[in-house]
């Protein structure tokens, strides 16, 4: 059996957090786990909006600590949309700050963004047979 994947999003300002996603993105509450987080459905793996204040501490192995401003990091969520004009303005409506505009390559669209909390994601809206335009055989 492979591994089943969730999704983990710290915040400092849960229902903040909770409106951003289910209004840009459409997800819905599935259950809430008191004050300390609240579960997203709507994607193809559940999402869990947990709050961490900022500045505590990441983990103690990295000494790092949480912060809410815009920064970058190497994993990022992308979200598949099936009209990305309409999700852009939706996502921009309820506070996504957009980093790169539209652009079209082969496989579909894309567009970059920031949520309110410094998160970076991408909405992408395949296109023709979507990454298979440009994958090769393995």
């Amino acid at each position: 059996m492979g591994a089943r994947l969730l999704v983990n999003i710290d915040f400092d300002d849960l229902p903040r957090a909770t409106a951003f996603y289910t209004q840009a993105l459409g997800l819905s509450i599935g259950r809430r786990f008191g004050d300390g987080g609240i579960e997203l459905l709507g994607a193809e793996a559940p999402i869990y909006l947990l709050v961490k204040a900022a500045g505590s501490r990441a983990c103690s192995a990295s000494g790092e600590t949480r912060r809410y401003e815009r920064h970058w990091t190497p994993v990022h969520l992308d979200f598949v949309v099936d009209d990305l004009p309409s999700a852009i303005d939706r996502a921009m409506q309820a506070g996504a700050v957009i980093e790169d505009a539209m652009r079209t390559e082969s496989w579909g669209r894309i567009a970059h963004f920031a949520d309110p909390f410094g998160n970076g994601f991408c909405l992408l809206e395949f296109l023709n047979r979507g990454y298979d335009e440009i994958a090769r055989a393995v």
